[in-house]
C-alpha cells in the first residue's frame, strides 16, 4: 500500500512547491485564525449532512496543519507513524469504505476538519465527491459585503432545499434559481428533488470544467444558472451527458459573462456618425438585390388589442417607410398564447436575420434562438439584461415623466396628484420617481398617490383614485382601444363628462428600429461587438422619447414643458438632482449639484418621499404580470 501513500505525498509535495512559487501558504487554512475563537462557540449544529469534499478547504486548530499540503494531501515522510494510519485508512476505504463520520465546522460555505483529517485526506486522495459529517455552522455577522449577503441567501436556501453543493456569487441567484425550478420562494425540496438535482450538477460540472471552467472566476452554480436560464431546469435534466457538453459549448459565451464584474454595457446615445462597410469606402459596387435585410417583428399580442403592440407596429411601419429600398419587415402577432419559440423559428425559416421580440417576456425564447441561430440578430425589448447572445432595447421614459410630472405639479390645485403605473420591471420605478421628482420641482407640497393596474386593473385604480377626490391622474403610457377609441393615455383631468388629455408620453419606436437597423445595414452593429452584454437605452436626445402637449394647457406651462425638454435633450437638466430622500427617510442624494448614475437609476427599487403607496408584492400581480416580473423585475419584487 505504500504506492498509495507514495502518489499522495508526490501529490502533496507538488502542492506545497506550487504554492510557495506563487507566494502562497502551503498548508492547511486554519478556521481559528481566521475568526475569532469566542464566535466558534456561537456555532449552530446541523446534523449528519453529505458534505461536498471540494469545500472541505481547512482544519479547526493549528495542530495537524502542516502535516497536510493545502490540497490535503500529505507531507509526512513514509514510515511515520502518520503514513501507517494513513495507509490502514486507505485500505479501510477499498474494504468495506470510511464509515465514521468527520466533525466539520462550516464558515462562509466552506468546511474546516475538527476531527478526521486523515480521512478527508484518503476521501479526497480517491475523489469522493461527498463526505459524511457532524457539521457545525458559524454565522458571519452582517454586513453590505455582497459575499455576506450571498453567503446568507445561501442559508436561507438551504433551509427550504437542504442542498449544500449549489453555490452562487449573488444573493438574487438563489431565490431565482428556486423559482426557474418550479417552486414557490419558501416551499421545501423533496428528497427526489435533491437527488435529480444532485444528478443535473454533478453531469453538469463534468460538462462545465471540460469546457475550461476550471479557469473562470465564477462558481459551477453560476454557469448551470445561466444555462437554466436558457434551456430550462427540466430540458437540462433530461439532457445526456454528451448533450450536456453540446448545451455548454454553445452558451459558453452566456457563462464568462457572469464573471465579469459590470457585466453589462449601456449604451446611452447612438453613435453620431454610423461607420460604413470597408467594401462600400473602396467604391465596390453592391451586387445584391435592393432589398438587402429582412427584419421580423414579434408581438406578443395585437396591436388591435394592446396599445404597447400598437406603438411597435407603427414603429415597424415607419421602418417599411424609410428604408423600403433596403428592408423588408414582416410582423408575427399573438405569440405568447402560442409557444414563442415556435413563432421565432418561423420567422428565421422565413428568412429574416433580425428579429424584434417586443415583450421580456419573449426573452428565454429569444436567447435559446440566439444561440441555435448565431446567423440572427436578436434583440427583446427589455432593460438591465444581462446576455450575451442578444441585445436589449429600451427607452429613458423617465425624462418625459419628469417633464409631465412638472406640468402636473403646476395644475396639482389641491396638491394631490394620481399615477397609475403597470408592472414594477426595471426602468418603470424610475419613472415614477421622475414624476414624482418633477412634482416635487414645480409644487413642494403636492404629493403623488399611487396605484397599480397589474394587480386588480386600470379601471379599479382610476376608481381608487377619484373616489379619494383626486382628478389630476397620468395613467398609461400607451393608449389602449376601448369601444374603438384609445383614451386613457398619459396625464388627465377626470371630470364627470370623462377625461380631459393634458400631456402625453411618446414612444417613437419607428426612430429606434430605424438607428437599429441602419446601423446593420451599415456595419457598425457587428463593431460594437465585445465581451459584455449591450443594453441600448435611448432617450429623448436620441429622439426616441417625446412629451405631447395639449393646447389646453396654460401658456406659461406649456412654456415650461418645452424648456425642460429642451434642457434634458442638451445635456443641462438631469431628472435626479439633489436632495432626494425615499419614503423611509434615507438620503439618496444630499447634494443640489449630485444625480445618480443611470445604471442605479435603471435598478431603483425605492419610492420618493412625496409618493403615497407601495411597490407591490409578486402575489398581489396578476398572471401576466407575473410572468413578466419573473423575466424584468426588480429584485424586491422577484425576492418576494
Amino acid at each position: 500500500m505504500n504506492d498509495d501513500y507514495r502518489k499522495a505525498l508526490s501529490m502533496g509535495q507538488k502542492e506545497y512547491r506550487s504554492c510557495m512559487a506563487r507566494g502562497e501558504y502551503p498548508y492547511l487554512t486554519v478556521l481559528d485564525e481566521l475568526i475569532p475563537a469566542e464566535r466558534s462557540s456561537m456555532g449552530t449544529e446541523l446534523g449528519l449532512l453529505q458534505v461536498p469534499v471540494n469545500l472541505i478547504v481547512g482544519t479547526k486548530t493549528a495542530g495537524r496543519t502542516t502535516a497536510f499540503a493545502r490540497n490535503f494531501m500529505p507531507l509526512l515522510a513514509i514510515g511515520t507513524e502518520f503514513s501507517d494510519k494513513w495507509e490502514r485508512l486507505c485500505q479501510a476505504h477499498l474494504k468495506e469504505g470510511i464509515r465514521d463520520p468527520v466533525k466539520v465546522y462550516e464558515y462562509m460555505n466552506r468546511y474546516y476538519v475538527q476531527e478526521g483529517n486523515k480521512r478527508v485526506s484518503v476521501l479526497k486522495y480517491f475523489g469522493a465527491v461527498t463526505i459524511a459529517a457532524q457539521v457545525i455552522r458559524i454565522l458571519p455577522e452582517r454586513s453590505e459585503n455582497p459575499e455576506v449577503q450571498a453567503y446568507f441567501a445561501l442559508t436561507e436556501f438551504f433551509r427550504w432545499s437542504r442542498v449544500n453543493f449549489l453555490e452562487f456569487s449573488h444573493a438574487e441567484s438563489y431565490p431565482a434559481f428556486q423559482r426557474l425550478v418550479g417552486k414557490e420562494p419558501e416551499e421545501p425540496w423533496t428528497e427526489e428533488e435533491r437527488k435529480a438535482l444532485n444528478t443535473t450538477y454533478y453531469y453538469f460540472t463534468k460538462a462545465y470544467e471540460a469546457h475550461g471552467g476550471t479557469r473562470l472566476r465564477t462558481t459551477v452554480g453560476d454557469a448551470l444558472l445561466a444555462c437554466v436560464r436558457i434551456y430550462g431546469y427540466q430540458a437540462l435534466r433530461q439532457m445526456t451527458e454528451s448533450e450536456l457538453k453540446k448545451a455548454v459549448a454553445k452558451a459558453w459565451e452566456e457563462i464568462t459573462l457572469q464573471q465579469e464584474e459590470k457585466p453589462i454595457d449601456l449604451r446611452l446615445d447612438p453613435e453620431q456618425k454610423e461607420k460604413a462597410p470597408l467594401l462600400s469606402k473602396l467604391g465596390t459596387v453592391h451586387t445584391r438585390s435592393a432589398r438587402e435585410l429582412k427584419a421580423a417583428f414579434i408581438y406578443d399580442k395585437t396591436p388591435e388589442t394592446s396599445g404597447w403592440t400598437y406603438g411597435h407596429e407603427l414603429g415597424r411601419q415607419h421602418v417599411e417607410r424609410v428604408l423600403k429600398d433596403r428592408v423588408t419587415t414582416v410582423a408575427y402577432s399573438n405569440a405568447m398564447p402560442l409557444d414563442s419559440s415556435v413563432v421565432l423559428e418561423e420567422a428565421v425559416n422565413d428568412g429574416a436575420r433580425v428579429i424584434f421580440t417586443t415583450s421580456p417576456r419573449m426573452l428565454p425564447a429569444s436567447l435559446r434562438l440566439a444561440i441555435e441561430h448565431p446567423e440572427v440578430k436578436v434583440l427583446n425589448c427589455s432593460l438591465n439584461q444581462s446576455h450575451r447572445y442578444i441585445r436589449t432595447y429600451y427607452a429613458r421614459m423617465y425624462e418625459a415623466k419628469f417633464v409631465i410630472g412638472a406640468v402636473a405639479g403646476a395644475l396639482a390645485e389641491n396638491n394631490r396628484v394620481g399615477y397609475i403605473c403597470d408592472y414594477p420591471i426595471y426602468g418603470m420605478i424610475a419613472g415614477i420617481n421622475a414624476f414624482a421628482r418633477g412634482v416635487q420641482m414645480v409644487n413642494p407640497r403636492a404629493r403623488v398617490y399611487l396605484e397599480w393596474s397589474s394587480t386588480d386593473g386600470l379601471d379599479a385604480a382610476i376608481r381608487r383614485l377619484t373616489d379619494q377626490g383626486i382628478d389630476l391622474i397620468s395613467t398609461l403610457d400607451m393608449a389602449k382601444l376601448e369601444d374603438g377609441v384609445r383614451t386613457r393615455f398619459g396625464l388627465a383631468r377626470m371630470n364627470s363628462d370623462g377625461q380631459v388629455n393634458l400631456a402625453m408620453p411618446v414612444w417613437d419606436w419607428g426612430a429606434y428600429y430605424e438607428r437599429i437597423l441602419r446601423s446593420v445595414l451599415s456595419g457598425s452593429f457587428q463593431s460594437e461587438d465585445d465581451a459584455r452584454a449591450l443594453n441600448y437605452y435611448y432617450g429623448m436626445k436620441a429622439g426616441v422619447v417625446d412629451v405631447v402637449l395639449s393646447n389646453k394647457l396654460p401658456s406659461g406651462v406649456q412654456k415650461l414643458a418645452q424648456v425642460l425638454k429642451s434642457a434634458i435633450i442638451n445635456d443641462l437638466c438631469y431628472p435626479f438632482f439633489g436632495p432626494l430622500v425615499t419614503q423611509q427617510g434615507k438620503t439618496v442624494l444630499d447634494s443640489l449639484s449630485s444625480t445618480i448614475p443611470v445604471e442605479q437609476i435603471i435598478s431603483m427599487d425605492w419610492l420618493l418621499d412625496n409618493v403615497v403607496g407601495d411597490i407591490p408584492a409578486y402575489e398581489a400581480l396578476n398572471p401576466e404580470a407575473q410572468a413578466t416580473v419573473d423575466q424584468a423585475g426588480v429584485e424586491k419584487v422577484r425576492k418576494k
